[in-house]
């Protein structure tokens, strides 16, 4: 699959005049570009963990999502495009006919199977795991959302791509694990901002932590996260997110997915509004 994967990524600039009186100027990496099924950190996130499944002789992956989930239809169609058979658990019952999104997943393969919320809380428990492990067979495990340890490590290249120079990089943030990465590695000088897109997403600070210890052995400084920007909820909306959306759309051409960047790039608005970006300050928000 490497071969139908566009890396890097293009960086492009986007003007736009509602930051001009700001003096802040806005680039796109555009991570979404990087494969129509498995884009952006999806693919970052899984390229690593694809490697060492095979190496240890899994033909199987199991991984954890919502019904929502962009994760899960990024694992279906890395394994249909690998040959890796593929499990998705599904948090809550079971609703037919099923939305796009599982739909999607079920179209490339992936059989899903479903937990109860109070379960699915314990995903990661042994024995939750192995009731699945007996269903299912042997199986390499993704985490939900795709974040380990080789996630991180595949998303910390993302920064290797920018030749320009640049001061901050924003990121959608739902379970750590891109932030974590860009921000290790990233130069001296240069920070990244998260935008939490879950309600009470206070956790992810130390599960980027987590994630970083695991990857690189040690807790950059060089990040934070912004929680006022999630709109109620994972793949929650309100109507000034939809028009921020069709108004970005209608001056850009690019119609930034609803569950992330949307919510990233609305956030990033109001933040450089709101005097929180010094004039000269130039910005890359990733797309994915």
């Amino acid at each position: 699959m490497a071969e139908l994967v566009r890396l890097p990524s293009p960086l492009v600039g986007l003007r736009d005049q509602r930051l001009e009186p700001y003096g802040v100027e806005l680039l796109l990496k555009r991570d979404d570009l990087i494969h129509p099924e498995v884009p952006g950190n999806k693919w970052r996130k899984l390229r690593y963990n694809l490697e060492a499944a095979r190496e240890h002789g899994f033909g199987r992956l199991l991984t954890f999502g919502g019904a929502f989930s962009n994760h899960i239809r990024a694992t279906a169609a890395a394994g249909h495009y690998l040959g890796f058979e593929t499990v998705g658990v599904i948090r809550g019952e079971e609703h037919l006919p099923l939305n796009d999104s599982l739909a999607y997943a079920t179209s490339r393969g992936m059989v899903l199977t479903y937990l109860d919320r109070a379960t699915y809380r314990r995903k990661t428990e042994p024995d939750v795991l192995a009731q699945l492990s007996e269903q299912f067979g042997p199986c390499y495990v993704l985490p939900e959302g795709g974040s380990n340890g080789l996630a991180v490590r595949g998303c910390a290249e993302l920064t290797t791509e920018i030749t320009t120079e640049f001061d901050v990089i924003a990121c959608a943030c739902g379970t750590g694990g891109t932030l974590a990465g860009i921000a290790a590695g990233l130069g001296v000088e240069q920070r990244v901002l998260g935008f939490a897109v879950l309600k009470g997403g206070q956790f992810l600070d130390d599960e980027v932590r987590r994630l970083q210890r695991e990857a690189v052995g040690e807790v950059t400084s060089n990040w934070a996260i912004e929680y006022d920007f999630h709109f109620g909820g994972y793949a929650k909306r309100k109507p000034e997110l939809d028009a921020f959306i069709a108004d970005f759309s209608a001056r850009h051409g690019i119609t930034p997915d609803r569950v992330y960047e949307a919510k990233m790039l609305y956030g990033l608005f109001a933040r450089i509004e709101a005097g929180a970006f010094a004039p000269g300050t130039r910005i890359v928000a990733v797309l994915s």
